[in-house]
């Protein structure tokens, strides 16, 4: 089966490609740096003839609200009507879990009006909401640190919600879009999340003692996620979500740099 993976050099999309390569398939990295811009469209006809299946991970270069917006409509639209001429018979998305629980939050809107996108297109599709990543743990502890407003992190504490945070490795992520792109089409959504649901203060005051971090972690429950107030479940899966195995404290530990 071949199997384009758009943003496929990317942190899941080059995991994904090594898997489905791993199962026999013929994965296919798709990404700027391979001749494959989905934004102005250069590379899309080529790369998508003979495919059965298309899996979108890419991601928006910046996140600032119009400009993520941008980015996942004009994407989209481009990466739909190509797939519609080239006859691909399944599109996989990998989205966010809680999009429709924040959608004030500007990545969150920009990932709803995709999948809005994805359901009107005609085309079979699956779309996978996941929980946080933990490789992105240390950036979500520098945005929320108090003073940071140049990038530089030199404030020392680190302002989070009490909410509920059910983070998941990469991998595992990985994992599940690639058994959702060989199977059927879902033309619906699926969770998945980490094994450990968690207060998401506690989980940072953890991480950052494990990381020998000297930040405090003040709870707040008026912090900030990426823009928005989060509520009690809005980072977290529902019921009969597909859950990973790995815990955190055991990735980090197989990552000297907890990334």
């Amino acid at each position: 089966m071949k199997v384009v993976v758009i943003g496929g050099t990317g942190l899941i999309g080059s995991k994904l490609v090594t898997k489905l390569a791993e199962q026999g398939h013929e994965a296919v990295a798709a990404a700027p740096s391979t001749g494959v811009n989905t934004l102005t469209g250069e590379g899309l006809a080529e790369v998508l003839a003979g495919a059965q299946v298309v899996v979108d991970v890419s991601n928006s270069p910046s996140f600032e609200p119009a400009a993520v917006m941008e980015f996942f409509e004009t994407s989209t639209r481009n990466l739909l009507a190509a797939e519609a001429a080239a006859g691909v018979g399944h599109h996989v998305a990998l989205s966010v879990v809680g999009t429709e629980r924040m959608p004030d939050n500007g990545y969150f809107a920009a990932k709803i009006a995709q999948e809005r996108l994805i359901e009107k297109s005609g085309i079979p599709f699956s779309i996978v909401h996941a929980t946080q990543f933990f490789e992105f743990a240390r950036a979500i502890a520098d945005e929320a640190t108090d003073g940071d407003t140049d990038g530089d992190t030199d404030g020392d504490t680190v302002r989070i919600a009490p909410v509920r945070f059910q983070p998941i490795a990469g991998e595992e992520v990985a994992q599940a879009v690639g058994r959702v792109a060989v199977g059927q089409p879902l033309n619906g959504r699926v969770e998945v999340g980490g094994p450990d649901d968690v207060r998401m203060d506690e989980f940072f005051r953890d991480a950052l003692a494990a990381w020998g971090d000297p930040r405090t972690v003040v709870t707040d429950p008026q912090a900030r996620y990426y823009g928005s107030v989060p509520g009690e479940r809005t980072l977290v899966p529902g019921e009969g979500a597909i859950l990973g195995t790995v815990h955190y404290r055991d990735w980090a530990g197989r990552n000297a740099a907890g990334k």
